[in-house]
């Protein structure tokens, strides 16, 4: 006998639901931004490491780098739950933060520097660290009106209301996952315009590379987008400098064109995952451990 709920309950939860979000949504509002980033940020700290995914966040730590003594392990972590919780209580702000240009410190290469100022067609490609919500912010103060990728939630009506929450950073639209987006970024691209993809999850599908010296899968969608669009791919962070600051970085790099189509995937994924690993080194209580990014 099915134990999953009749649809009509099954409508009635997800309005529950996205009720629940909506009060956390406002409440959020109210508080100003930097007391509801260190609220949750101290929250997430005490409450997180009692989650599964806690002891999941330091094997991998471990396994990445084990030259670190627990000690080290132990405070990197409880960092990386403090900088998740602030992200959660800096969404609900992003268009206050979007405004406020005095958070942010900016470092690209000339590269990045002349995409972003002559708005140029290129791909975005960052990782989960510090808050990567805001990692195009200087694309979009310039005009540049990007398409973003994302995973959609099941409940639609919380989905509209977070995806309402990134309106202002992804003004060419957010679009689920599937077939149909792929097509659509060929398009946007192909016609001069600016796509942003999140690049360090793990992809079942996708091609192997060297991470933290072990194979890590990596999506192959970005560089295949770029590589057949001829855009470049600017690999891009956020980095936390303090409370609610930040300093966004972005390298630019044109992906290989040659007559073997795989092997210039595998070489931009590599160049994609050079880039990330050595950003987490540099700031490792930034990055989300969490992620199953290897096989094992």
């Amino acid at each position: 006998m099915s134990t999953a709920p009749s649809r009509p309950l099954a409508a009635v939860l997800r309005r529950l639901e996205w009720a629940a979000l909506a009060v956390v949504f406002r409440l959020f509002r109210l508080v100003p931004v930097d007391l509801a980033s260190a609220t949750m940020g101290w929250l997430w700290r005490r409450l997180a490491p009692l989650n599964s995914r806690h002891r999941r966040a330091l094997r991998h730590l471990a396994a990445a780098m084990p030259e670190l003594p627990e000690a080290e392990r132990q405070r990197i972590i409880a960092d990386m739950w403090t900088n998740l919780g602030r992200v959660t209580a800096e969404t609900f702000h992003i268009d206050r933060l979007l405004r406020d240009r005095s958070r942010y410190e900016i470092v690209v290469d000339e590269m990045t520097r002349d995409i972003i100022a002559n708005r140029r067609a290129c791909l975005f490609v960052s990782l989960h660290t510090g808050n990567w919500e805001l990692c195009v912010a200087p694309a979009v103060w310039e005009g540049m009106e990007i398409t973003g990728v994302y995973q959609a939630l099941k409940n639609e009506h919380s989905d509209a209301l977070l995806r309402g929450l990134r309106q202002d950073l992804y003004k060419g639209g957010l679009l689920s996952k599937g077939h149909q987006a792929a097509r659509r970024l060929i398009s946007t691209l192909r016609q001069g315009g600016v796509v942003a993809i999140m690049g360090d999850l793990r992809e079942r599908r996708g091609v192997h590379v060297p991470f933290f010296g072990r194979p890590a899968t990596a999506t192959p969608v970005p560089v295949a987008l770029a590589r057949s669009c001829d855009v470049p791919i600017v690999i891009g962070r956020t980095v936390r400098l303090d409370g609610v600051r930040f300093r966004v970085e972005g390298r630019a790099f044109l992906p290989q064109r040659t007559e073997d189509r795989d092997a210039d995937i595998q070489a931009g994924c590599e160049v994609i995952h050079a880039q990330f690993e050595a950003w987490i080194r540099e700031y490792p209580a930034q990055w989300m451990w969490i992620h199953r990014k290897w096989d094992h």
